[in-house]
């Protein structure tokens, strides 16, 4: 059974341990320990992000990453507690204990490697450049002097803003996926950096304003991430991912959800 938490947004603090209850950076723990004794897994995971997670018409949680929570839970042997997190709050929420590791979309970054860890990748993440079809957009250099919307402390909004100044973009941050592309569909922003299948979802729902992929903006490994000085926990989820890459069951749960198999060099279990 899955029990499941309506938690409120922090606000962004900085995740860089300054954050109540933040564990010292020295400090060693075992997580998962404290899982097993507990016999329950708390699992921060974002459901505004289809096709990794997001609540079907019936309000139930699914998603490529809801698969794998419940995956993992099952292999450990314990509950699965979802912890209902945005893309801004997976961080600080990880920092404050409120949950045992993040598994939601989450890429691993250099700037997010400076304050919390991650296992193996698990999936792989890819952020495109969308716009309505009469946008001509064919490289980086097509979108000087554009405004760009992205979702706020997503990869898309992390390198766009390392690119902003070059480019002479306004990036325009919403808090979340559904903000973000409700902006590109009432035409508050022509263009987005978001992932495809979110953008087909709303070109779909959309049609009249002719949206569609431009392309490839960047590309992440994508890990469950965990608090720094976690070492069994890491070696635990690592090996975790080693072994159901290799078996295919996590390519199965993304094939299953993104329709496509997962990038051979994750697919072959490391």
């Amino acid at each position: 059974m899955i029990s499941r938490r309506h938690i409120f947004p922090l606000a962004a603090l900085g995740a860089a341990g300054l954050l109540t209850g933040a564990l010292p950076a020295h400090a060693q723990q075992d997580t998962l320990a404290t899982i097993r004794q507990a016999k329950t897994l708390k699992v921060a995971l974002e459901f505004g992000r289809p096709p990794w997670g997001y609540k079907d018409d019936k309000l139930k949680m699914t998603g490529s990453d809801m698969e794998a929570a419940e995956l993992l839970a099952a292999d450990l042997g314990v509950k699965l507690e979802i912890v209902e997190v945005t893309g801004p709050n997976r961080i600080p929420f990880l920092q404050t204990r409120k949950a045992d590791v993040v598994l939601s979309t989450f890429s691993i970054t250099p700037e997010r490697l400076k304050v919390i860890d991650f296992s193996q990748p698990y999936a792989s993440a890819v952020q495109i450049v969308g716009a309505p079809k009469n946008v001509v957009l064919k490289s980086e250099s097509d979108l000087k002097g554009k405004r760009v919307g992205v979702t706020r402390a997503t990869t898309g909004d992390v390198e766009l803003t390392k690119k902003a100044k070059d480019l002479g973009v306004e990036v325009l941050r919403f808090d979340d996926e559904a903000t973000n592309m409700t902006a590109l569909a009432s035409g508050q922003v022509d263009i987005v950096v978001q992932e495809p299948a979110t953008l087909t979802t709303v070109a779909a729902r959309n049609p009249a304003r002719q949206i569609e992929p431009k392309f490839i903006f960047t590309q992440f490994p994508v890990g469950i991430g965990l608090r720094k000085n976690d070492a069994e926990l890491k070696a635990y989820l690592d090996q975790w991912v080693k072994n159901r890459m290799a078996d295919g069951k996590l390519n199965a749960i993304y094939r299953k959800f993104h329709g496509t198999d997962l990038p051979a060099e994750l697919s072959k279990g490391g």
